[in-house]
């Protein structure tokens, strides 16, 4: 197994997260809503969304490609949580708040005019940011043009059979072995 820390690229357009607007290659974000049985109250899954694409990883000049899948899903992902929102009793949803929720038509009241206890959070890789991988180191050759890279082969973190490929943009991460 590989481990590679550095600065994330876009190989596609990236994707833009719908509350805080930012360009990222992976996210996953859920809203949740407070459920009261009597006397005991959980909060319950109302969406739930990830998706990510290949991307690059830069280091010292040096990119390496990333191929993570969704179907089969090849990888293990630990995000930070980057962003956060909600709403409640005597809590009014954020402008932004209130367009992501009519987004996804769900009301942020009651039937009587109170505000719904609901939660947001969204957890992404942000073009840009620092983050480690972990995976199988193959040579591949180059299909795409990279800017300032002249090469005919790349290298390339995959998933095996066995090994999933490990994603992270926690700091720890940076400083231990896989």
């Amino acid at each position: 197994m590989t481990k590679i820390t550095g600065k994330v690229l876009h190989v596609h357009e990236p994707f833009v997260v719908p509350y805080s607007k930012r360009k990222c290659v992976a996210y996953y974000f859920k809203i949740e809503k407070k459920v009261s049985t009597g006397k005991h109250s959980h909060w319950r899954t109302l969406i739930e969304k990830e998706d990510i694409q290949d991307f690059y990883i830069e280091k010292r000049g040096e990119v390496v490609l990333v191929r993570p899948t969704n179907t089969p899903k090849n990888y293990y992902s630990y995000l930070v949580e980057d962003s956060s929102a909600g709403s409640g009793f005597l809590k009014d949803p954020t402008p932004e708040f209130k367009e992501l929720l009519d987004g996804f038509n769900i009301p942020s009241e009651n039937f009587l005019g109170f505000n719904k206890r609901l939660k947001y959070s969204e957890r992404i890789i942000e073009v840009g940011e620092i983050i480690t991988v972990g995976g199988i180191a193959k040579w591949k050759a180059v299909d795409a043009t990279i800017s300032g890279y002249n090469y005919s082969k790349i290298a390339a973190l995959e998933s095996s059979d066995s090994q999933k490929l490990i994603i992270t943009d926690l700091i720890q991460a940076r400083r231990t072995d896989l």
